[in-house]
This record gives structure tokens, sequence and C-alpha cells, in this order.
């Protein structure tokens, strides 16, 4: 590991030396503009980055020249001549230069002594192919932009190492192209979620990150002090109150897009600083957001896989998403898994610790009755939803702003769509009575007295709105990063974020840093 440290460090002050050098023969290291007249991905688009020779035959590529600017990934240099490959923000695409074409002293003094891989460049030149029909442009003009001081990975094809490719995440996007994808891909996802919901009528709103209460949500807060104000205040945990206060105030359809944060533990599924959207809808009820998301998850396959696609592999296993998904009960599934009745679920503390204990949950005889059932359900039932499923109708203990079953007042009527283990979106028909609102966070304060550091605090000004009248609202929320994971067909949230949160890294005696091991 020293010896790689020093030997990089050789590199970067060779490189720094051709930096100064470059500059002394007139050429700004460090550019400030280039003019760009076409990218790789729409030329090798428009006339293909292979062709065989009967193709080629009757191909007319364009006289006037294109001007291109990106990063030397690889260099061919072979006397007289060599071949490179430039990418941008687009694809690759090769270029030829000729000492004849740029000139003796460029080509010997500037391209091969002080331009290396990794370089950012501008070029100039008209297209052509080369014997194996490779689409290429032959360089008239080239101008370094800027020196990079670092080499690529020796393999620049693949960076391969995972805590590195986290941690360096632009060296990852530079040597991965499958990873760049993915974040097109995301960036996609997110805007057809936007385009779903403003053709229906709904607006997007901001609420604030910084809030007073810690509410909306079972989960731990971070806490931060807001100076100004002398006073403690929590990273949002999610939106919910803000947006249904907005529905009291008369947007009926209201949406946000956003990062929340949960102070919780860091794994394949988690990440503490996480993206969801948001939306609440007036006079409608959890039923009408089952066939939303059923359409949402519609236009989205549509978007990404092509017209009419319903069924996508994840992981080795094919899943449909053809309408209408399954839906199950939350204590019916339960029921069947455990061998107790609804009702025994519902009201039988010793069956339901018993059974805990049993599957190994653990510290199970801390937890409150209905968190042992949550977690029997999370254990038992949810890794066994792989197809797209609807579970419905929660206990009301554990859904505190939730509206109740019309028939059943002790159960809510809200949903939870499981996909392949996980879930992916979480809604129900909202509580809009203020007087149920306030019994339900006085019973939450209860739970937080108990021990319950997820349980939800008192909002008194939520329950206020409450009081001047909310109507008949439904609300749903779902994950963005599992959604990309499940769209782009990767097991771990990292995958899927571009920073994601990662341990510090260790110091070594020397101060160097030392590779740690993330939990996969």
């Amino acid at each position: 590991m020293a010896e790689e440290r020093s030997l990089e460090q050789k590199i970067v002050e060779q490189r720094k030396e051709k930096a100064q050098k470059l500059k002394e023969l007139g050429y700004e290291p460090y550019a400030y503009n280039y003019n760009v007249t076409a990218s790789a991905g729409e030329l090798i688009k428009k006339f293909g980055r292979h062709k065989d020779k009967e193709e080629r035959e009757n191909e007319q590529l364009p006289e006037e020249e294109v001007s291109l600017a990106g990063r030397i990934m690889s260099m061919r240099v072979m006397g007289k001549a060599a071949f490179f490959h430039i990418q941008d923000g687009t694809d690759r695409i090769q270029c030829y230069i000729r000492r004849d074409t740029v000139g003796a002293d460029f080509y010997n003094q500037v391209f091969k002594k002080l331009i290396d891989i990794g370089d950012i460049v501008g070029v100039k030149g008209k297209l052509f192919r080369t014997g194996t029909g490779e689409l290429t442009i032959e360089v008239t003009e080239l101008t370094p932009l800027t020196k990079s001081l670092r080499p690529l990975p020796e393999k620049w094809h693949g960076l391969k190492d995972v805590e590195k490719r986290y941690r360096q995440r632009y060296l990852d996007l530079i040597v991965n192209p499958e990873v760049r994808e993915i974040f097109r891909t995301r960036a996609k996802i997110i805007k057809k979620i936007r385009e779903f919901l403003d053709k229906r009528g709904f607006i997007e709103v901001e609420t604030p990150i910084l809030q007073p209460i810690a509410s909306g949500a079972a989960a731990k807060p971070f806490i931060t002090h807001y100076n100004a104000l002398d006073t403690d205040v929590y990273l949002r945990i999610a939106p919910e109150l803000y947006l249904k206060r907005l529905i009291v105030g008369g947007f009926e359809r209201v949406y946000e897009l956003g990062k929340n944060f949960r102070n919780e533990g860091i794994s394949t599924r988690h990440n503490p600083e996480f993206t969801m959207v948001e939306w609440y809808m007036a006079y409608v009820d959890y039923y009408d957001l089952m066939e939303m998301t059923e359409e949402l998850f519609e236009e989205l396959l549509d978007e990404i896989f092509g017209k009419g696609v319903r069924e996508i592999e994840y992981q080795g296993v094919k899943l449909s998403f053809k309408r209408p998904f399954r839906r199950i009960s939350f204590l019916g599934e339960l029921s069947k898994k455990t061998g107790l009745t609804e009702d025994e679920l519902l009201h039988d503390e010793e069956k339901v610790l018993a059974k805990a204990k049993e599957v190994g949950i653990e510290k199970a005889e801390e937890l409150s009755h209905f968190k042992r059932v949550q977690e029997l359900f999370e254990t038992l039932v949810e890794p066994e939803l792989i197809q797209p499923t609807f579970v419905i109708d929660f206990p009301k203990a554990i859904s505190p702003l939730a509206k109740e079953k019309r028939d059943n007042p002790e159960l809510v009527e809200r949903f939870e769509l499981i996909i392949f283990g996980r879930e992916i979106a979480n809604a129900y028909t909202e509580l809009n009575n203020p007087e149920e609102q306030e019994k339900r966070f006085r019973q939450q304060l209860e739970e937080r007295a108990k021990g319950d550091e997820e349980a939800m605090e008192y909002d008194e000004d939520f329950v206020t709105a409450l009081e001047y009248g909310m109507p008949p609202t439904a609300g749903e929320g779902i994950g963005i990063d599992r959604l990309v994971m499940l769209f782009t067909n990767k097991d771990s949230i990292r995958e899927v974020l571009l920073f994601p949160q990662l341990r510090p890294e260790k110091k070594s005696e020397e101060g160097k840093e030392e590779e740690t091991c993330e939990s996969k």
C-alpha cells in the first residue's frame, strides 16, 4: 500500500511538471472554455459506432469538422500517429491524430510528451471510419483543457474496489459507464413521477427540513441546535404533517419530492439520508391510491423499459406488474404464518410474546405488544412477498395518522406496497378527526415514556389545523432510492446514491487513510 502511494505521488509530481511546461509553451493547463459543436453520444447515435464493409460503401459522412471535448480514456501511440478515445458526458469516441496533420512540434513536444490518459482535451476534426469500421475523428486540432494530476485506475475500464467506488464516486463515474447509466435512469424516474403528478393537477411544494417537532413517521430523528432561536430542531423524518396542513389550507392536491433523515443504521436497504416523494389528495381514499399506484408503475415501466412492458427481471427473479396487484390483509397473512388467530394477534400479549421469542426477534420482551406484532410481520411475511403486493388494513396502534377502517375500528385503512420483500410505498386514508388524532398522539407519548424512541411527538399545531377542518384525504409516500434499485437491478441502496453515507476511514499511525469494511 505504501509503495502504491509512493508511485502515485511520483506520477503527481511528474504531471505537475508537465502542466508547468504546457504553460511555458503557451497552453493554459486549466482552461476557461471550449467551443463544443457535437457530442460523442449524438454522433454515435446518428452514424453508428461500427459498420461492416458493405454498409460503409454507401455511407456518406459529413464534410464539415466537428468539435468535441472530453477526457482521454485510452491512448495507443504508433510513431508518427496515435489513436486515443475521449469520453464526454454522453459516450466515448475514438480519435486519430497524425504528426503530419497537427505539425511535428505539437505532436512530438506536446501530444507525446505532455498529454496523458485522464487529461481533458478539446478535439476538432472530420469524421471517418477506420479499416475495422469504427467511427473516428481525424484530429486537425487538439487543445489541452485540464491537466489530470492523478492517474486513473490502472485498469481504466473498471474500478472494482467497492469501498473506493463509494468514497470516490467521481472516479467511479469516470471509469464505470454502467454506473453513470444508473443515475441517468434515476433522473428519468424522478422526472416521470413529477410528470405523472403534475398532469393530474398536483402542485409541487416545499416544506421545512428543520422542524421543531419530529413527527410524521415512526423514526429516530437527527437533532441540531438553532443558534438564533436558541432551540433544538430536528432534521425532518417526513413532510407529512406539513403537507396535510396545506390540504387544510385549500390546496387539494400537493406533493413534495425531497430528502428525509432518520437516525438509524446503515445497510444495503437503509441510508440515513434518503429521498421520498409524498403526495396528498383530497376526496379520495386508500382504494383510489392503490389504483393510482398501479398506474404510476405502468408509466414508469413504459419510460424505463419500453411501451407495454409489464414484466422485468430483478436479481434473477421475474416480477410481473400486470394489474391488479395482489392484495392481502396484514392480520390475515400474519395469522397464517404464526398459527395465531387475528383476535389473538390483536389482544393476547402472552401468545404474541411467545411467538416473537420462538422466531428469534431480538429483545422481544422489551417491545410493546404491537411492536412485536409488527416485527413478526416483517420477519415472517414481508420477506416472502416477492411479486408486487398491497398489504392492507394495519392495526391502528402502529398507524397513528391513519383513519379507522370502516367496518373494524381496531384497524386502519392503510397499505404498504411490498416488492421483493421490501417496502416501496406506504399510504393510507388520512385521519382527519382532530379529537381522535389528539388521542392517538397522547398514546404515542405514552409509548415514548416507556422507552420507544421512534414514537411520534405530540404536534399541537397540527391538531389545531385539523380543528379547522381537513377534507377527506388520502396520502402516499414512495421511497425513490428503493424504486431506483428495483428498476436498475441493484441489491444495495449505495449503488443508487451518488454519495452514500459511509463510516469514517480509519487512520494508520502514519496518518494515512486505511480501508474500512462496510456491512454489505
